[in-house]
């Protein structure tokens, strides 16, 4: 196996992801591996699909929730069928510029067959769990841009972004790249998927302009239950997305999904002593935030801390993607329309911080690597966490570029007005007894100023 005697043998199964495409041949397949990954694959679908669709769809007005559900559902069928074209050959195979990029022996999984393996689960297995990765990261963007984007200019969007972004991203951190060699603490993707789709999101919000009425105009959420719905979903499928990184049924796999319960409920409790100090009581969808900010800062510390640290990492985090959302966002005035930056940026940058921290056996960490000690490891782990927003500020904004040239960003301002159910896809969320959309129903009253016909959505 691949593995540097810097690290500490506790500490080696953090990086089985990226190592276990160096592993000796000749492996034996373990059922009880195999039964594990599996399973956390599909949860983790289950976390996409419908998870993150039901958590964003409730919090879009009712006149574009199915815009929103339609964008995640058809960006993770795009990127699933783009993964194995391409993505995990260029993510996982060796090739000539292997610092930066894989190569391209593994195109439409050339050479993998039935008997190929990874560790000790089969190589069509591994493939199937790292597309997951690749199929959640580029949707998580969605809530950046939701209520005005083109479809279209969409999936152009998500096809470029995974190719120039996610793919060489997700190759020098865990398939034997440059980043990968200089031993980050990034147990579950921090770097690559949260504070990679949370800067991308930031970016999205400002390049794209914010929503008509932005300011001015009620933009609550709709459905405050289906939001809880995705939300829990989303922290039972995060157990899996980590604990499933491990590819292997061990303690090691347990103690992961444990601190990755304990991150959420640690920032659920933060969120909501935050919330309950400032405005004096606490609310549904700040406990919901709390969570996803939390299980955000764990993603990265999950294999590297104890249960007491997990805790402390997502309540210590929450306060301050609280302060994200509610201060720094007034101030600048963009329009990330459900805080993906706000929690998933700044979730994963405490986090980053955080993991380095609670890894310090003193504090029931794991420790770091051979030689390290806290302050050492800290370098290291700020320069690439730079680096990666550097990445993602970079190549979003090209990938949006390209969208815009070829097809625009924005849908035109009556279709905006009217939603995107009904202009970008002819349909409608929700419609009362009598076959009326629901949201047009106060504006289609007689004798109202706002009269419009029954499938034309109100302002909200």
């Amino acid at each position: 196996m691949r593995l540097k005697k810097a690290l500490p043998a506790g500490l080696a199964a953090v990086l089985l992801p990226a190592l276990s495409q160096a592993q000796e041949a000749g492996p034996a397949l373990s059922a009880g591996d195999t039964a594990f990954v599996a399973t956390c694959a599909l949860i983790v679908m289950l976390m996409m699909l419908p998870g993150l669709g039901l958590f964003y769809a409730g919090m879009a007005r009712s006149k574009n929730v199915l815009s929103v559900l339609t964008h995640i559902f058809a960006s993770v069928a795009l990127i699933a069928v783009l993964w194995i074209a391409f993505g995990y050959s260029l993510s996982f195979a060796e090739g000539p510029l292997n610092a930066l990029i894989g190569g391209t022996s593994k195109l439409f999984l050339s050479g993998v067959t039935q008997d190929s393996m990874v560790g000790t689960i089969p190589e069509y297995l591994y493939v199937l769990f790292m597309l997951m990765f690749a199929a959640i990261t580029p949707p998580i963007i969605v809530g950046a841009f939701a209520e005005r984007m083109k479809f279209a200019a969409v999936l152009i969007f998500m096809a470029v972004w995974l190719t120039i972004n996610y793919v060489p991203m997700a190759h020098m951190a865990w398939g034997g790249g440059w980043v990968f060699d200089i031993g980050v603490q990034d147990f579950a993707g921090g770097n690559v998927v949260h504070l990679n789709a949370g800067m991308a999101a930031l970016v999205c919000a400002l390049v794209v302009g914010p929503r008509q009425g932005y300011g001015s105009t009620m933009m609550a959420p709709h459905n405050m239950t289906m939001t809880y719905t995705g939300g829990a979903m989303l922290w039972v499928g995060w157990l899996a997305f980590c604990g499933g990184c491990a590819l292997a049924a061990n303690g090691f796999s347990a103690l992961v999904m444990l601190n990755t319960m304990l991150g959420g409920a640690g920032g659920a409790l933060g969120w909501m002593a935050a919330e309950w100090l400032h405005r004096g009581r606490a609310s549904t969808f700040g406990l919901l935030s709390g969570a996803i900010a939390g299980l955000v800062a764990i993603t990265p510390a999950c294999g590297f801390v104890g249960p007491a640290g997990a805790v402390a990492v997502g309540f210590l985090t929450a306060p301050v993607c609280v302060f994200a959302v509610e201060v720094v966002k007034r101030r600048f005035g963009y329009d990330d329309s459900f805080d993906v930056f706000g929690v998933h940026g700044v979730g994963a940058a405490v986090g980053g911080v955080l993991t380095v921290i609670f890894a310090a056996p003193v504090l029931g960490g794991l420790g770091y690597p051979e030689g390290r000690t806290l302050m050492t490891q800290m370098v290291p782990q700020l320069a690439i966490m730079g680096f990666s927003i550097l990445v993602s500020l970079v190549t979003t904004w090209i990938a949006l570029k390209i969208a815009d040239a070829l097809v625009g960003l924005r849908v035109d301002e009556e279709a905006e007005f009217d939603g995107l159910d009904t202009a970008e896809h002819g349909e409608v969320g929700y419609r009362l007894g009598d076959g009326t959309y629901a949201g047009a129903a106060i504006a289609a009253q007689p004798g109202s100023p706002a009269a419009a016909p029954a499938l034309a959505p109100a302002r909200s």
